[in-house]
């Protein structure tokens, strides 16, 4: 059996090797305890190179055996009647049944047909995944997604971009996956068909839950098309651990009731890195030839710093707020110890920069959190819903009293850690590099022209979710209102939509990076139709926006 989400509501139960998924048919209330046995959830490809692919599939054996072996096919056509290379690779319980195999070998620029074969002799689906190119490149293309809340609605992101020929590659920039129970989700919000487990009233703690999370999210018939049809680097983001996570805790992890923060963090970590093709190395770089080079970056779990959010509520609170934030912007918020990468990962872009950037035009920075300087306008006070609650009026007053001292409301991104940013744009200006950055995180789309000390850095296309909402939940006017005041208020802001969802795909040539988001019309039900479009570019050696 392969678990399809097609028609079906998927509500996954069962223990830790997910030996049984429930699927209640149709309308129907009633569960029927179905075993998913073989190849479960269709094949994924990443980590690609010029000659080398990282392959991944899941296969769930008959029971009595602990792992089995399972061989892996690659071709030149679909039909495998030119078989150029393959492999082998086992499948576990301890791994959740999940299986990942590098192939070596192969040809630069090279679309490749993959498939595994069980010991019975049964097949997997058959994938397509093309190596990196090396040299001269005219022209590549990559599809960039984040923020996929699969409850919320359909993946219909997913959908359209597996339908297109001109994208070389996925790039996924995180929250991959959302770590919440389905009752925190207002009933109105949900879309049937979509709950997803590991539980109808806790989010996922446990090793046992995030696999069971990701079991869901996989199978979605539009995510293992995506994955199906095209290599994709991924990191993650905080939700594929739990919201605002860092280092040593998250904003939404408390230890009294959820045990120890490293075991949870440990947890989120293996499953995502079981269930995606992705290696075990924490970030890395991929040369595109002579045209680009893209990198794969981890700013969430391994070293970052805490957020100063307690801080910036402290000073909220104070008998003189406008003293204790201007006291919060000249101290600890400018501490240069505050990390996101931590030392390792910055001495090693930076490195990556000086070694790059005379042999690849364009440095294609994948990043979870946005980097552009964002403020709170004061006009959005205006703007509200005339039914937002207390707290929401309270929250934007507060963003609103800061942003007018210069203290941003976004802690958790690269705002909250200005030295840290400051040293990611220096030393890209040192290393005289063409900055692209590539962002998700805010659910809302923005394009950024970075400035470092008063020079242009580089640029920033900063994604809309796939799914999740934005700002506009929030607001009462026109969207395009809220857009104008964020561009008025923030300097290196140059564009902004704060009400669509959909992907971004980023177009790479010698002389200029063209970036276009596209929104879909709807993810309340499937269907790939887009309701509009958004392009931008950058010249070679301008590092801003063009006019």
């Amino acid at each position: 059996m392969t678990v399809n989400l097609e028609r079906r509501r998927l509500v996954v139960g069962g223990a830790l090797g997910l030996g049984a998924l429930m699927l209640p048919i149709g309308r129907s209330l009633a569960a029927e305890v179905l075993s998913a046995k073989g190849f479960t959830h269709n094949v994924a490809s990443g980590e690609p190179g010029p000659d080398s692919m990282l392959l991944w599939t899941r296969y769930v054996p008959s029971a009595g055996v602990d792992e089995v072996r399972l061989d892996v096919e690659l071709a030149l056509d679909p039909d495998f009647t030119r078989v150029v290379s393959g492999g082998s690779v086992r499948a576990a319980a301890h791994r959740d049944w999940t299986a990942k195999v590098t192939v070596d070998g192969l040809q630069p620029r090279t679309i490749y047909w993959y498939r595994f074969i069980a010991p019975d002799g049964a097949k997997s689906p058959v994938g397509r995944t093309r190596t990196l190119p090396v040299g001269d490149v005219d022209r590549f293309g990559l599809g960039v997604f984040s923020c996929s809340n699969m409850p919320l609605g359909w993946f219909n992101a997913y959908a359209h971009a597996a339908a297109r020929d001109d994208l070389d590659l996925w790039l996924h920039v995180g929250d991959y996956l959302y770590e919440y129970g389905l009752t925190a989700y207002k009933e109105k919000d949900r879309v049937s068909d979509r709950d997803v487990m590991p539980a109808h009233d806790h989010e996922m703690i446990s090793l046992a839950d995030y696999r069971l999370c990701h079991a869901c999210y996989r199978a979605d018939p539009d995510l293992q098309k995506l994955h199906q049809m095209a290599p994709m680097v991924a990191l993650w983001d905080d939700h594929d651990s739990t919201n605002d996570s860092w280092e040593g805790g998250a904003q939404n992890h408390q230890p009294k009731t959820e045990g120890d923060w490293s075991i949870r963090r440990a947890a989120s970590m293996q499953a995502y890195r079981e269930w995606l093709p992705v290696s075990e190395e924490p970030w890395k770089s991929y040369r595109i030839g002579s045209l680009a080079t893209l990198y794969r970056t981890e700013s969430r779990l391994l070293a970052r710093t805490r957020p100063i959010y307690a801080e910036l509520a402290e000073a909220h609170q104070a008998s003189n707020p406008d003293a204790a934030l201007r006291a919060l912007r000249d101290g600890v918020w400018r501490d240069p110890t505050a990390t996101m990468l931590g030392s390792t990962q910055e001495s090693w872009l930076a490195q990556e920069f000086k070694r790059n950037a005379s042999a690849s035009t364009w440095q294609l920075l994948g990043m979870a959190t946005i980097i552009g300087r964002t403020l709170m306008p004061e006009a959005t006070q205006g703007m509200l819903r005339s039914d937002a609650g207390e707290g929401v009026v309270g929250k934007f007053k507060k963003d609103i009293r800061g942003s007018k001292l210069g203290v941003p409301m976004w802690m958790d991104r690269w705002d909250g850690y200005p030295a840290a940013r400051s040293r990611l744009l220096k030393s890209a200006q040192q290393a005289d590099a063409d900055l692209v950055m590539l962002s998700g995180d805010s659910h809302n789309a923005w394009a950024y022209s970075l400035v470092e000390d008063g020079q242009p850095a580089g640029i920033e296309f900063a994604g809309h979710a796939v799914t999740s909402p934005g700002i506009e939940g929030s607001m009462g006017v026109d969207p395009k209102e809220v857009a104008r005041a964020f561009v008025t208020t923030n300097p290196e802001l140059v564009w902004a939509d704060t009400s669509q969802r959909g992907y971004m795909m980023i177009d790479v040539t010698p002389q200029r990076v063209i970036g276009e988001w596209l929104f879909l019309r709807t993810i309340k039900s499937r269907c790939t139709a887009v309701a509009g479009t958004h392009r931008m570019s950058a010249e070679r050696g301008r590092r801003k926006f063009s006019a």
